[in-house]
């Protein structure tokens, strides 16, 4: 059942920077979700995320507060969970969710590794993936222009300072945090698959890798300490331009958008699409597409993290 207003009633595991940051103003926004409960270790975070939803919405929406994902689940109440808790912590999540009957969406990346994807793949399709980057709208755009493509090559980018942000967990390198957004982009774009990584250099706040896909290949670079930006620049075989998506870089910073503005911006839209695309899964047609990512999209981007980390 869904709230009295029609919306679904969500419950969102993990209080920390991407649920202040990200979930307070997408969930703000939405007209399909209401937060309904909130569960993390720190009354003090609970706390806080109750407060800034009470400010984003103007007092109409106070979400319960629960130390525990089975004590947000066992009190009831709920139409579907988000799990957006530290990396670790994200199976078990689920499996609570989940044998519920809730409908669940993952934040990325959806394990630490490709067993742990498999852990959640396993617990069928009411398991969804928050491959957010699909739902900004610039990115769906270019998806238009290059999805099909054969023989293309892509180039993706994308840096964050992480002392910005002051996440509560800090243990995942870039690779880990930031290589799912554009090893799924890889694929999804094109529509296209993965079948070896090339040459690759891992260090705790950057990485750069190849992959090779069945209809061309991709160059990934990823940094957790330099300026926000975001880049995607497609060519086909001939080297020209299929299609380029930009965002943040030296000029935003220098003016003044820095991550907060210029990528909280990015982040809480992008956020907000994909909840109503959520919702409208498990309301109006389960099981459809709807752009969302599927626990086996997770298995495939986790797969190719773990074979980058082999190289």
């Amino acid at each position: 059942m869904t709230a009295g207003d029609g919306q679904l009633r969500l419950g969102l595991a993990g209080c920390g920077r991407l649920a202040e940051l990200g979930y307070v103003p997408a969930i703000a926004r939405s007209e399909r979700v209401r937060l309904a409960a909130v569960a993390d270790p720190s009354s003090a975070r609970t706390n806080a995320m109750r407060s800034a939803m009470g400010s984003a919405t103007k007092g109409t929406c106070a979400p319960t507060a629960f130390g525990s994902v089975v004590e947000m689940i066992e009190a009831g109440g709920l139409d579907a969970v988000v799990v957006a808790s530290p990396v670790e912590t994200h199976v078990e999540a689920a499996e609570v969710s989940i044998a519920a009957g809730l409908p669940t969406l993952v934040e990325k990346p959806p394990a630490r590794d490709g067993a742990g994807a498999r852990r959640l793949a396993a617990l069928g399709d009411a398991v969804r993936i928050g491959f957010n980057r699909r739902f900004v709208p610039g990115i769906a755009a270019l998806r238009q222009r290059v999805v099909g493509a054969d023989g293309y090559r892509a180039e993706f980018r994308l840096s964050y300072r992480r002392a910005s942000w002051s996440p509560v967990v800090v243990e995942d390198d870039a690779l880990l945090d930031l290589g799912p957004h554009l090893v799924d982009l890889a694929r999804w774009l094109p529509d296209d698959d993965v079948v070896d990584v090339g040459a690759a250099t891992v260090a705790p706040q950057r990485a750069r890798f190849e992959l090779r896909l069945v209809r061309g290949s991709a160059a990934i670079e990823v940094a957790s300490d330099g300026i926000y930006g975001e880049q995607i620049a497609i060519r086909d075989g001939d080297g020209r331009t299929i299609g380029t998506y930009r965002v943040g870089g030296a000029v935003a910073a220098v003016t003044g958008r820095l991550l907060r503005r210029s990528g909280g911006d990015v982040l809480g839209d992008s956020l907000a699409g994909q909840l109503d695309a959520f919702a409208g899964a498990i309301a109006d047609a389960p099981g459809g597409d709807r752009g969302l990512g599927t626990a086996g999209d997770g298995v495939a981007v986790m797969d190719t993290i773990d074979a980058v980390r082999g190289r």
